[in-house]
């Protein structure tokens, strides 16, 4: 069993420690000042030590009263946030997830309604990286990247390849009769640096010098694309709502292949239920074929 813990003197402790003030302490406890004081005194008697001194405008804190207050302050917001999580009768639990941008405006926004239907208990916070991410440092349950799957301490689950195709404007798209007449086009490039080496051996075409623009997210240098800035090579299957309302064009069928999405946790961390839910419902949408 626990030792009996005065809680209402610790609550008082806390306050007062925040605010260096009894006075303002006994307006967020909604209770006197001489309560909160004598709330204070009992613990420090418990105690036996002294936590404030007691100066002739406010509160000054000793030693021991700086060691308690994180302590306590931590403990007293860790239960506020999981008191918050209560509603409606029931535990709203917190899920994390950090996805690559390109997934995460691609994929994932147009499926969120479907998620939020089959889960409503879960509140889902949704951050985007660039595919560098560390999960336990960033507090992630899970990470969504693109690679080859083998990222250490991580155990990682394959949703779908992702081809790269060539994406462009419809404009640029028009020049566009033979992959040689990229040779006249501005190519962009991402952090990988041989995908277009890569795509001209698929294509059967000498490779040649590349000095466009480096983007580090394949969202970002496909919106340059559509923009006109050049041509991109980029996953299509993250860019169909584009392709289909016609504001980027995939003039060749030449695809090359440099990984896959996956799904990735911390080797060794026990999955909650919000995880469960999580990892299920994702393999579904992408069992289903909407990959």
């Amino acid at each position: 069993m626990r030792p009996y813990l005065p809680l209402n003197a610790l609550r008082a402790f806390e306050s007062s420690a925040r605010h260096l003030s009894f006075t303002r302490a006994a307006l967020e406890l909604n209770v006197t000042q001489a309560a909160v004081s004598q709330q204070v005194r009992s613990l420090e008697e418990r105690l036996g030590t002294t936590l404030f001194k007691r100066l002739p405008r406010g509160l000054g804190m000793t030693d021991e009263g700086l060691a308690l207050r994180p302590v306590l302050t931590d403990a007293f917001d860790r239960i506020e946030a999981v008191l918050k999580q209560f509603d409606g009768g029931h535990f709203h639990e917190v899920l994390t997830v950090g996805a690559v941008g390109t997934f995460a405006v691609g994929w994932l926004m147009p499926r969120l309604k479907s998620f939020r239907a089959a889960h409503p208990f879960i509140e889902l916070r949704l951050l985007t990286h660039n595919n560098l991410v560390d999960l336990a440092t960033e507090g992630l349950d899970f990470a969504i990247r693109f690679g080859d799957g083998t990222w250490p301490g991580s155990v990682a689950t394959k949703l779908f390849d992702a081809p790269l195709a060539i994406l462009c404007s419809p404009e640029i798209g028009q020049r566009l009769d033979q992959p040689e007449a990229l040779a006249n086009e501005t190519l962009l490039r991402s952090y990988r640096v041989d995908d277009w080496t890569r795509w001209f051996a698929t294509a059967g075409i000498a490779p040649r010098t590349l000095r466009g623009p480096v983007f580090d997210s394949s969202r970002l240098m496909v919106e340059a694309a559509m923009q006109g800035a050049g041509v991109a090579l980029a996953p299509a299957v993250m860019f169909e709502r584009e392709l289909n309302m016609g504001s980027l064009v995939r003039p060749f069928s030449v695809e090359v292949n440099a990984g896959s999405y996956w799904l990735t946790s911390v080797r060794g961390k026990s999955m909650t239920p919000a995880m469960l839910s999580f990892s299920n419902w994702i393999a579904g949408e992408v069992s289903t074929g909407h990959s």
